[in-house]
């Protein structure tokens, strides 16, 4: 499909990975009010294939010279951690966007929004 196309068939259907991304918590108090995460997913339903918080630990993984390079934690470089994700079916982007416009934690952190490459 192109995109923006709002077609409804089910070959039009896209599925979207949602990277839920925060920096850290100073305060320690929680972000996202009791609920929120309820009534997001309520709100959208069907359309989430699935989803979890992630852990915070890790590692990242680079081939440098045909060499391995581990580090600890998953994202050595960035000040924001990706806490979660979530796989969600879409017939246009414009819907993918709005259901991440509504996550909580967008008030806070960022949703990134990626279709997969299902060819």
């Amino acid at each position: 499909p192109s995109v923006g196309s709002a077609t409804t068939t089910k070959e039009a259907v896209v599925k979207y990975l949602m990277l839920v991304c925060a920096g850290p918590n100073e305060t320690g108090e929680p972000r996202v009010k009791p609920g929120e995460i309820d009534a997001w997913l309520e709100r959208v339903g069907s359309a989430r294939l699935y989803g979890n918080p992630l852990v915070d630990e890790g590692w990242t993984v680079r081939l440098r010279g045909g060499k391995p390079f581990v580090t600890d934690g998953p994202f050595a470089e960035t000040k924001e951690l990706i806490a979660g994700l979530d796989i969600v079916e879409c017939a246009s982007d414009e819907e993918a966007l709005e259901i991440a416009k509504a996550h909580p934690v967008a008030t806070f952190g960022a949703i990134e929004v990626r279709r997969f490459d299902e060819s």
